[in-house]
């Protein structure tokens, strides 16, 4: 038992004071008997016997009633079972993720969660309130309620260790008691490794009633016709039992094409034919499931001719112009005595072919090149510099050339999930001609093979990057050392190669990917490219390279949409923005990373919980009680004890 005031318990010395009074009134005296009274002897000394038992319990009563008074006064209590953590600061984590849209017992995840917030947090009670996006620090369910009630679902995936690194970073005096309240779809152990053992969180984990969902994945273009694209749209049910959906394609906001879709497979994918020129709308399904993953947002530009040009003996380069055709590319050829250093900023790809050694001058001007998404292709020539080659492409990769070897070796296999041969091959083939080559570079390149041959060595490889990529090839082409120029292989590899990387096919960027984009305009010094939605405008970093503008967008726009960059007033180009694919799968909630840690249902139960093991037992109240019952008790003996 403590005290809260402790230095009352001086008073108990009081108590002397009923005993001196009560000895004081004890007085001696000679027992005298007259001879007229002597028959009431026996009468007097019965009474006599009765008043010192009167006023023995009189002093038992006060002496009790002073003491138990004292006591009151004192404030006794038994300490808490968590009395330690009594001071702790309390921090709400709340996941507002796409996927807190899915349904449970009471409706949507996130409104549940909210609202039961509202309800239940206590109104004195101090705390911090974190989601995906947004911090509230030091607040209270009143200053808090507009927030809570206007929370809306973010693109920004739910990660815990960056919410419990602010909370980390959050200096304070005191411990923390840490709610988290998510429906754990995509966490993982990498998210609570980090918490401090003596800080673990309570976790409220509710759960979908309906799970079913069905995700559009990717648009891309599956084969350009002369007038027609045939695009093709990846869908992904999770779930069993699914229901057929309607899907429909807009070019903006006109409806141009509707099916019906029925899953008898997970991996569902869908062709649409077009007409071939540009395309700035989306397309959409409808189902039971989440929302946010129904519609897809995509552009294609107006097709417009990719420069190329290769640099090398006029000879050895005939096979590629018959590979990039004037209709659409724009392909020439240059030795390396008459090349025009200053056409090469406005290419989108440079292929050396078969140089015997790559000029400083030149290595300067294609390190720049790649660096603004140009794409590379190098072809040694077997007269090659080995340590020239090494020193340019060390400006790229970890790409190294050892010495040549003059072994005939055959090229076997094909790397069918490298992006170059994306879209290229139905199945996988394994009984075709293969093509070899007579002399070759070993090569030593920690990046995959795209091709390689029969002894695992490598024959083509590629360093790439979100805008551009280098390609090396370990052996001369030409026909004499290989008859790779007849290879049915050539013409979609060099194809594939040549285009630029953003400025073919579908533009469906991810909101928080935060690749770089190449723009192709010239602007002023001091200008600006501006992107603009229906709704809304942001500014990108950006930075100016010549006849080129390179984009950086971070975590803009918001909301996922169709917009176009504008240089004041003046359209340049179309851009399509998507949210990420990361939470559309309901059954991958992995409760079993926090079963280490304690959970509940409702945020009442922590509160009650809490409030429980944190409250001191307050027993001075008892003391009271009894104090008044001892006076009651003193105040019957006086009146009825004789």
């Amino acid at each position: 038992m403590h005290f809260k005031h402790p230095e009352i318990l001086y008073f108990l010395f009081l108590l002397i004071v009923p005993v001196l009074v009560h000895l004081f009134q004890l007085r001696r005296f000679k027992t005298s008997y007259f001879t007229n009274v002597r028959f009431l002897k026996e009468l007097s000394v019965q009474t006599r016997k009765s008043s010192k038992i009167k006023k023995r319990l009189l002093l038992a009563t006060r002496l009790l009633l002073m003491a138990f008074a004292i006591f009151a006064f004192a404030q006794p209590f038994f300490e808490a079972k968590d009395s330690k953590n009594v001071s702790n600061e309390m921090y709400i984590v709340l996941d507002n993720s796409f996927s807190m849209q899915a349904k449970g017992k009471k409706g949507e995840l996130l409104k549940r969660a909210v609202q039961e917030l509202l309800e239940n947090t206590p109104e004195t009670a101090q705390f911090s309130l974190l989601t995906n996006t947004e911090n509230y620090w030091n607040t209270d369910i009143k200053s808090s309620k507009s927030a809570l009630q206007n929370l809306k679902y973010s693109a920004t995936p739910f990660e815990l260790s960056s919410i419990i690194a602010k909370i980390k970073a959050h200096k304070s005096a005191h411990k923390k008691d840490i709610v988290v309240i998510t429906d754990a779809i995509g966490l993982t152990e990498k998210d609570i490794k980090n918490i401090d053992p003596e800080e673990q969180p309570y976790f409220i984990i509710p759960e979908a009633e309906q799970k079913n969902n069905i995700s559009i994945d990717s648009v891309f273009i599956n084969q350009t016709l002369e007038n027609f694209y045939e695009i093709s749209v990846n869908l992904s049910a999770y779930g069993e039992d699914f229901k057929p959906v309607s899907m429909a394609l807009y070019n903006h906001n006109k409806l141009i094409a509707k099916t019906i879709i029925n899953f008898d497979n997970k991996k569902k994918k869908i062709n649409f034919t077009i007409p071939k020129e540009a395309f700035h709308g989306y397309v959409t399904i409808e189902d039971n499931g989440l929302s946010y993953d129904n519609k897809l947002y995509f552009s294609i530009s107006k097709t417009k001719k990719t420069n190329v040009i290769s640099i090398g003996d006029p000879e050895k380069s005939k096979f590629l112009s018959r590979i990039y055709t004037q209709a659409e590319f724009s392909y020439n050829n240059y030795s390396l005595s008459n090349l025009d250093y200053n056409s090469l900023e406005k290419q989108n790809t440079i292929i050396l072919n078969e140089l015997e050694e790559v000029p400083q001058a030149l290595q300067t001007t294609l390190k720049a090149f790649v660096s603004k998404g140009g794409n590379l292709v190098i072809i040694p020539s077997d007269k090659s510099s080995v340590s020239n080659l090494n020193a340019f492409l060390g400006n790229f990769g970890k790409i190294q050339f050892k010495s040549l070897q003059n072994t005939s070796k055959l090229i076997t296999k094909i790397n069918f999930d490298h992006p170059l041969f994306s879209g290229v091959f139905e199945n996988k083939i394994t009984n075709f001609q293969y093509p070899k080559t007579a002399q070759s570079f070993d090569i030593s390149s920690p990046y995959p093979a795209v091709l390689s041959y029969e002894d695992q060595s490598v024959f083509l490889t590629m360093v790439q990057n979100p805008v551009s990529s280098v390609s090396v090839f370990s052996a001369p082409l030409n026909a004499v050392n290989s008859n790779f120029q007849q290879s049915p292989l050539i013409v979609p590899l060099f194809y594939k190669m040549g285009q630029n990387n953003q400025k073919t096919g579908v533009n469906a960027l991810t909101i928080g990917n935060n690749q770089p984009y190449f723009v192709d305009v010239l602007l002023t010094k001091d200008a600006i490219l501006e992107i603009k939605g229906n709704d809304d405008s942001f500014i990108p970093i950006q930075q100016i390279l010549n006849n080129k503008v390179k984009l950086v967008f971070n975590d803009f726009p918001e909301t996922a949409g169709n917009y176009s960059a504008f240089d004041k007033k003046n359209w340049v180009e179309n851009l399509s923005f998507n949210y990420k694919r990361s939470e559309s799968d309901l059954s991958h909630a992995n409760t079993n990373v926090v079963s280490d840690f304690k959970t509940a249902d409702t945020l009442s139960t922590i509160f009650n919980t809490l409030q429980t093991e944190r409250t001191d037992s307050q027993i001075w109240k008892w003391f009271v009680i009894f104090a008044l019952l001892f006076l009651a008790l003193e105040m019957a003996i006086i009146k009825f004890v004789k």
